[in-house]
């Protein structure tokens, strides 16, 4: 069975957190190879994410179309950021 879409909303925003590099310092972030301001990107996506949360929580029901532009945006700014080295598998290896 399907989740209904304020359950797949929230793991969507779970799983997002999880892959992203909220938390890294901007002196890393803003070091290296630059394809789009990374800082900026993180800010507006964490926006993005609190929005929806409190949107849920306060009983709105996302559509599909939304949670589906959500996932485009976060797929987006991931790419953006793979460019730049700051996410994907030679960052975890660099981490270990």
């Amino acid at each position: 069975m399907k989740p209904d879409t304020p359950t797949a909303m929230r793991k969507l925003i779970d799983e997002v957190r999880d892959a992203m590099p909220f938390e890294m310092p901007v002196d890393q972030m803003c070091s290296g190879i630059c394809t789009g301001c990374a800082k900026k990107l993180l800010d507006f996506l964490a926006i993005q994410l609190e929005e929806w949360e409190m949107r849920i929580d306060q009983g709105e029901v996302p559509n599909l179309g939304e949670l589906d532009q959500l996932g485009k945006t976060c797929r987006k700014v991931y790419r953006v950021l793979e460019k730049n080295g700051l996410v994907g598998v030679d960052v975890v290896a660099q981490a270990s």
